[in-house]
């Protein structure tokens, strides 16, 4: 599975009232750090909507003028819907700070779901295999 690579420089108005990143503004980037995944495999980003976001853990908080680097990669292809994980880490460095998952769907002119004709790869290796298999008990 490709993974998606988002960076941004966590600056003063990123933050909240503690002095650390305001987690509106992380589920901001982390939607569209999961947005591109899905619209990159599809190949047409106006025809992807999010439909839920099946939640985001904070583990760690991100400071002011640290680097956030959001990895996505499309681990489970519905009919027509794709799920994204997303996690990130400070610096490019092994530190979990975010992750969650996020579904998008494919839609129509009107609005109307279609199908996509997306068939993922098997897993390469057990980390992707227990990724799609929490993908795929998502409700």
């Amino acid at each position: 599975m490709k993974k998606y690579t988002c960076t941004h420089l966590i600056k003063s108005e990123d933050l909240n009232h503690h002095g650390t990143l305001f987690a509106g503004r992380m589920a901001e980037w982390f939607v569209e750090s999961s947005f591109v995944a899905a619209a990159a495999l599809h190949g047409e980003p106006t025809d992807i909507v999010c439909i839920k976001v099946h939640g985001m853990e904070f583990p760690k908080p991100l400071n002011k003028g640290s680097l956030l680097f959001i990895y996505s990669k499309v681990v489970y292809a519905g009919t027509t819907s794709l799920t994204v994980y997303t996690w990130s880490g400070r610096n490019d460095e092994e530190v979990l700070l975010t992750n969650g998952f996020v579904t998008f769907v494919c839609v129509d002119h009107d609005g109307n779901k279609k199908p996509h004709g997306i068939v993922l790869p098997e897993p390469a290796d057990e980390e992707e295999a227990k990724l799609r298999e929490v993908a795929k008990s998502l409700k």
